[in-house]
C-alpha cells in the first residue's frame, strides 16, 4: 500500500465528514490495547466503511485496512478503495496480507463478520445468530476469529523456532517479509468488537437523493433506497454510537496439546499447507466468532425508538390505549434499564418524566408520526391500533429501512434477551399494575431527592421540620378524579395542605409535590432554576395522571404560575385554578431588586464577587413554613418564568379559575386579572376575596377559597 495515497485520501474522508451532520460519539475507547488487532463491527450502512477507519486511525495512529464484498470493486472504485487500504473479499493474497501487517503491526483491519449490510437488523434466529438477505440466510463469518488464530499461531510458531529451527523461522519470516523478529514476538493479536447504532433512525428523500436521482435516471431500486436512507443521516443530524467491547485475546485459545504441537513442529509448513490443528482451530474460530458476536449486540446503544418499536411489539393486543402505552414506554424506560446492563442513548440516562406529561423531547412524537406515516398503527380516538403483519418477516431486503423502519428497530435489540424478557413483562402487565407502579416510582423518588437534599442542605436553626416539606399525598388512591396542587415560592407543602385535606374530604385525591429548592433551605433553593420547579409539578401531574382518570391541577401564588404552565402544555388535563397567580416581575412585590442589582452589579465592576448580596431578608406571612432568606437568583428566575408563561397563557382552552385577595400585598390583583383575560378558555372564573393579606389559603376566612375551589373542581369534574 501507498502510505502516501492512503493518508491523502483519508484526509479527503475527513473533510467529507466535516460536511455531514453525523454527531459521532466515542464509547469505550480505554478497551483499544497495544498490540495487533483486528475490529468487528455491525454493518447497517455503508457510512461506517467511510467515517470507522478515520476515527480508529485517529485512536491507533496505525494505517486502518478493511475488507469490502467483491461486487464492489469495479470502475473506479478499485483505485480509491485501494488507497483506503480497502480489500477484496476474493483477493488471492487476501489472508497472507492480513496475517503479515498483523504480526508486524504496520496495520489494524475492521473485518464486518455479517458479510454484507443487514438492513433489516435481524441476526437472530431461533436465538442463533443468523444473518437474512435477499439470497437466503446465513451465520456469520468466521474469517476474523480463523485470521486472528492463523496470526496469532505464526507469532508463536516464530517464537518457538528461533531456537530450535532458526532456518524455518528465518523462510518464515522471509515468506512473511519481516526485517526483524523482535517486534513480532513482543505483540499479542486481539479482536476488539464493535457496536455502531445510529439514532434516529429516518429515511425520506433529500436533496441529495432527488439530485442523483435525477443525474441517474436508471438507478436500481436498491441504490434508490441506500442514497435515501444515507443522505438522510448525513442531512439530519443522526446521533452515531461508536462502541468498543473488551478485547479479544487470542493467545489463550491456542493453549490446547493439539495445536501447540504444531507450533513447535520443526517441519516446513507453508501458509496454506494443510496440518493436524486445521480442523480444531476452526471449532475454536466458531467458539470466537460467537463471543464477539455477542459482545457486537451486546452492545447496541438503546434509545427511545428502540423501547417504543419493541413495546409496540409485544404488547398482545391490537388496540391499545394511547396514554397506556406510553406509560408501558415509561415504566421501561426507568425501571428496568438500569438492571439489565446494557448501554443507553444519552437521552435515557435523563429524567423521563416528559413521556407522560408534555412530550417535550417529542421522542413519542416522532415516533409515533413515523409508525402513522408507514401504516404501522393507525388511530381511531384514543387508541392505536396496530398491525401485527408490520412485525412479521416478508418485507424486501432492501426496502425494509424505508418501508418498515419501526420493525427494523425493534430487530435491533432482539438480541438483548434481557432487555426483550423485562418488555414482555411490562407488556402484558394489567393498565392498573402499570399505573401503580409508575405512581410508587415517581412518589418514592420524590420523597427520596427531597430526604436527600434536606440532608444536604439542613441549617440548623433555619430550617423547619422536615414534615413541612415532605411531598403529600391525601386521599383514596382508586379516586376517579386527582388534584395536584403547587405551593408557592420559598414555602413547601404545608403551605396547601390544609386546602389539599378539605379537597380530599370531598372526595378527591390530591397530591401536594415538593418544588426542587424548597422545603430544605435557602442555600438549596439559590441553586435551582425554574426549569426545575416546571419538573416537579410535570412529575406531580405524572403520579396523579397514573392513578385518577381526570386530573385538575392548581396552585398559588408562584405555585398558581407553574400550575397555568403545566395547563399550556399537557393535553387531557380537565380544569385548571390559579389562586394569586403573579403576571409580571413588576406586579410581584420587589422593592428591594433595584438597589441589589445596583450593588451586585458595582461589584462586578471592580471583580468583588465577595461582596456581593446573594440573600435578602424575607419576613414571611407564615414563618413556620417559609425561609427568611430570599436568594436573589431565585427572583431572578420567578421572572423568568413569569415571562415565558405570559405569551403562553392564551393557550389554555380548558374550563379555569382565577382567584385573588383584593388587598394583597404581595402580588398587585391588577396582575392576576390580567392572568384571566389572557386565558382563552370559554368556561373561566375570576374571584375577588375581600382580605389583606397573600396567603389566603390558611388563617382567618380561607374556608371560603377552599369552598371556592371546591365548589369549582366538582362543577367541573360532574360534566
Amino acid at each position: 500500500m501507498n502510505n502516501f495515497a492512503y493518508l491523502t485520501t483519508s484526509l479527503a474522508i475527513k473533510g467529507l465528514s466535516q460536511l455531514s451532520k453525523l454527531n459521532i460519539n466515542i464509547h469505550g475507547k480505554e478497551n483499544i490495547p497495544d498490540g495487533s488487532i483486528i475490529f468487528v463491527a455491525n454493518h447497517f450502512t455503508r457510512i461506517e466503511t467511510l467515517f470507522l477507519p478515520r476515527h480508529l486511525h485517529q485512536l491507533t495512529r496505525i494505517p486502518v485496512w478493511s475488507l469490502a464484498d467483491y461486487s464492489l470493486f469495479k470502475g473506479p472504485l478499485a483505485a480509491i478503495f485501494d488507497q483506503l487500504g480497502v480489500i477484496s473479499t476474493r483477493d488471492p493474497h487476501r489472508d497472507l496480507l492480513m496475517v503479515k501487517t498483523l504480526l508486524t503491526g504496520e496495520a489494524v483491519w475492521v473485518v464486518y463478520p455479517e458479510g454484507r449490510m443487514v438492513k433489516s437488523k435481524k441476526v437472530v434466529e431461533k436465538g442463533r445468530y443468523m444473518i437474512s438477505y435477499t439470497g437466503g440466510k446465513h451465520p456469520p463469518h468466521t474469517g476474523a476469529a480463523t485470521l486472528a488464530l492463523r496470526t496469532q499461531f505464526y507469532r508463536e510458531r516464530l517464537k518457538a523456532l528461533k531456537e530450535v529451527a532458526p532456518d524455518e523461522a528465518k523462510r518464515l519470516m522471509n515468506s512473511f517479509q519481516i526485517d526483524s523478529i523482535e517486534p513480532v514476538l513482543k505483540r499479542r493479536t486481539y479482536i476488539v468488537p464493535i457496536n455502531i447504532t445510529y439514532y434516529p433512525l429516518r429515511t425520506h428523500e433529500n436533496t441529495i437523493s432527488t439530485l442523483l436521482d435525477k443525474v441517474l435516471n436508471d438507478l436500481p431500486e436498491r441504490g434508490i433506497e441506500e442514497i435515501m436512507t444515507e443522505s438522510t443521516m448525513l442531512l439530519s443530524g443522526v446521533d452515531v454510537d461508536i462502541r468498543f467491547g473488551e478485547p479479544i485475546e487470542i493467545g489463550k485459545f491456542l493453549q490446547r496439546p493439539f495445536i501447540l504441537k504444531d507450533i513447535v513442529a520443526p517441519r516446513r509448513i507453508n501458509f496454506d499447507d494443510p496440518i493436524p490443528s486445521r480442523r480444531p482451530m476452526r471449532r475454536i474460530a466458531l467458539k470466537i466468532m460467537f463471543k464477539y458476536m455477542s459482545a457486537i449486540y451486546g452492545m447496541t446503544t438503546v434509545n427511545h425508538d428502540h423501547l417504543f418499536a419493541s413495546m409496540l411489539r409485544a404488547i398482545p393486543r391490537r388496540k391499545i390505549n394511547e396514554m397506556d402505552f406510553r406509560q408501558r414506554a415509561f415504566l421501561a424506560a426507568t425501571l428496568i434499564l438500569n438492571k439489565t446492563g446494557i448501554y443507553l442513548h444519552e437521552d435515557l440516562t435523563k429524567d423521563q418524566v416528559h413521556l407522560l406529561t408534555d412530550d417535550c423531547f417529542h421522542k413519542y412524537n416522532a415516533f409515533l408520526s413515523l409508525a402513522l406515516d408507514k401504516g404501522v398503527v393507525r388511530k381511531e380516538g384514543g387508541c392505536l391500533i396496530k398491525d401485527p403483519t408490520k412485525f412479521r418477516s416478508g418485507f424486501d431486503f432492501h426496502r425494509v429501512r424505508v418501508d418498515n423502519p419501526v420493525q427494523v428497530m425493534a430487530n435491533e435489540v432482539g438480541p438483548l434477551r434481557k432487555l426483550q424478557r423485562k418488555i414482555r413483562f411490562i407488556a402484558w402487565h394489567p393498565g392498573f399494575l402499570v399505573r401503580h407502579r409508575i405512581a410508587n416510582r415517581l412518589i418514592n423518588r420524590a420523597v427520596h431527592r427531597f430526604e436527600e437534599a434536606y440532608a444536604a442542605f439542613h441549617k440548623e436553626g433555619e430550617s423547619k421540620d422536615k414534615g413541612v416539606g415532605m411531598p403529600c399525598l391525601i386521599g383514596n388512591r382508586f379516586r376517579r378524579i386527582g388534584v395536584v396542587l403547587v405551593h408557592g415560592y420559598m414555602a413547601a407543602p404545608t403551605e396547601v395542605k390544609e386546602l389539599a385535606v378539605y379537597l380530599g374530604k370531598r372526595g378527591f385525591l390530591v397530591y401536594a409535590p415538593r418544588l426542587t429548592g424548597h422545603g430544605t433551605s435557602p442555600d438549596d433553593l439559590a441553586t435551582r432554576t425554574y426549569k426545575d420547579w416546571v419538573e416537579s409539578v410535570d412529575e406531580g401531574y405524572a403520579i396523579v395522571s397514573s392513578l385518577c382518570k381526570r386530573v385538575v391541577v392548581g396552585g398559588f401564588s408562584t405555585g398558581a404560575g407553574l400550575a397555568l404552565d403545566l395547563g399550556t402544555r399537557v393535553e387531557g388535563l380537565t380544569a385548571v385554578f390559579a389562586v394569586s397567580p403573579p403576571l409580571r416581575l413588576q406586579d410581584f412585590s420587589v422593592r428591594f431588586l433595584p438597589a441589589v442589582g445596583v450593588w451586585n452589579r458595582c461589584m462586578d465592576l471592580i471583580n468583588m464577587d465577595g461582596a456581593k448580596m446573594e440573600f435578602v431578608e424575607n419576613r414571611p406571612e407564615n414563618p413556620h413554613i417559609n425561609y427568611f432568606r430570599n436568594p436573589v437568583c431565585g427572583v431572578g428566575e420567578l421572572g423568568l418564568l413569569m415571562e415565558s408563561l405570559e405569551k403562553k397563557l392564551p393557550q389554555i382552552k380548558v374550563p379555569a379559575l382565577v382567584i385573588q385577595a383584593d388587598g394583597d400585598p404581595i402580588v398587585a390583583p391588577k396582575g392576576s386579572r390580567k392572568v384571566f383575560e389572557l386565558i382563552s378558555s370559554t368556561d373561566k372564573e375570576y374571584l375577588l376575596f375581600n382580605f389583606n393579606r397573600h396567603g389566603i389559603l390558611l388563617g382567618k376566612g380561607a374556608e371560603r377559597v377552599h369552598r371556592a375551589i371546591g365548589d369549582f373542581v366538582q362543577r367541573i369534574t360532574a360534566m
